[in-house]
């Protein structure tokens, strides 16, 4: 079967780029091995958005009873899965529509323009490869026993823990950290690095650990686990902290140490597609070494985020069919949905200094606007970087609103918008967006 563009993998990346493909008028054939949607909508952001919810609505309640609420655990587990059901449905629909095939199975390559699924091969002068990624293993003593592991398995649990162990301090991490405190289970985080979120902004990451003490999370900072073992029926995580031996121990241990490309069984080898440690290397229209063949999302290691998949999905479309275009892979927002949030964009002060750059830093604690007073939500800050005329280079924030705050900034840095620029903006009162222009 000949068509003009096969995707392999249906996860963010894979089944925008089929549908935005089909609307400029070309034949996809999109190959999907598990359920569409990927690891996003199946067991990533979207069923962590759905606990995520449920978690501010408890802390809510605590705010203004001054008591923990009960947990329905049960009720909370079969929403997030009634979630994911009815986005997996939706996405479906999307594969349904005309000018997109969705194909069943395994793909694997013949030759750099064949690939076969089920004994049947499917043909194209340009492939698209979106198989994403999966839960980094963690390689010490006690990774495979019981009640160790992953986000997959910790959000298919049906029963509440009452004491849980994150080794990792990452965006995963945190995110189940605070939700699961929100859930009034005890929570320890472990982690390798001397600060949490390592990519973000300092600032913002120190911020966002003090505030999830405050919660009552406990944090063990550069901290290296030696050894998972079982001790009176619970699981013991043993680590290193600064030459120091020492224990956490918990009802379920998750191991949060990131995420790897997912390339493996498509034969990329015997097509000479290049990789470098897994992940698929690719130039910056997402072109592997091999002519037509292409490689999008976390499968190529770039920026393992759901949005820089789609949109290097277009960009790869645009490419194949001789579309200009002014998408910004250099400008791309980040969150940690945590409690408080955290979003980031563009350059941290660290890289500023680091690269020797002539940059400015504007510090706005949330306590400076009336609607983070009104809503009992005054502890975070917004650290806005510009370079040289002003023009906006980074955008850093810790609290509520937190990601919508850096989606605003990151359309403006997409068009060069310089600070001066950003204060002839108006912006609704009372908003936490204000602080922008505070």
């Amino acid at each position: 079967m000949k068509t003009d563009l096969i995707i392999i993998g249906a996860g963010p990346g894979g089944y925008h780029t089929a549908v935005y493909a089909a609307r400029q008028g070309l034949e996809v054939t999109i190959i999907e091995r598990k359920h569409v949607g990927g690891t996003c909508l199946n067991s990533g952001c979207i069923p962590t958005k759905a606990l995520c919810h449920d978690a501010s609505l408890l802390d809510a309640a605590s705010l203004v009873t001054g008591a923990q609420p009960e947990v329905d655990f049960d009720r909370i587990s079969n929403r997030k899965r009634d979630v994911v059901e009815k986005l997996r449905q939706d996405v479906e629909s999307l594969m349904a529509q005309p000018g997109i095939t969705l194909v069943r199975g395994n793909a694997v390559f013949k030759d750099r323009n064949t690939v076969s699924v089920n004994g049947e091969d499917y043909c194209s002068d340009n492939i698209i490869i979106a198989t994403g990624s999966r839960p980094k293993p963690l390689r010490v003593e006690g990774f495979d026993l019981p009640g160790v592991m992953t986000s997959d398995g910790l959000l298919e649990l049906n029963t509440l823990p009452r004491t849980l162990c994150i080794i990792g301090a990452g965006v995963i991490g945190l995110e189940f950290a605070s939700v699961f405190r929100s859930f009034g289970c005890e929570v320890t985080v472990v982690e390798y690095m001397k600060e949490c979120l390592p990519p973000y902004d300092q600032d913002i990451s120190r911020r966002v650990r003090k505030a999830m003490e405050k919660r009552g999370i406990k944090f063990v900072m550069q901290a290296g686990v030696s050894r998972i073992a079982t001790t009176d029926g619970l699981l013991e995580v043993n680590y290193e902290c600064k030459g120091k031996a020492g224990q956490a121990v918990a009802d379920i241990v998750l191991v949060a140490t990131g995420r790897e490309a997912d390339s493996g069984g498509l034969g990329l080898e015997a097509i000479g597609v290049a990789t470098e440690r897994g992940c698929i290397t690719v130039d910056d229209n997402m072109r592997t070494n091999i002519d037509g063949i292409y490689a999008i999302g976390d499968v190529n290691g770039r920026c393992m985020l759901a949005h820089a998949a789609i949109m290097q999905g277009m960009r790869c479309v645009n490419c194949i069919i001789g579309k200009p275009d002014d998408i910004r892979l250099d400008v791309m927002p980040s969150a940690v949905f945590t409690n408080p949030e955290a979003a980031s964009v563009g350059l941290t002060e660290a890289q500023c200094r680091d690269a020797g750059l002539d940059y400015s830093v504007r510090k706005t604690p949330f306590r400076a606007n009336g609607r983070a007073v009104a809503d009992e939500a005054d502890g975070g800050l917004l650290k806005l970087i510009t370079g040289s005329g002003g023009r906006i280079i980074g955008c850093h924030v810790c609290g509520v609103h937190a990601a919508d705050i850096v989606q605003e900034v990151s359309a403006l840095m997409a068009v060069g918008c310089t600070v001066d620029r950003l204060h002839d903006i108006t912006h609704i009162h009372p908003t936490i967006a204000e602080l922008l222009v505070s």
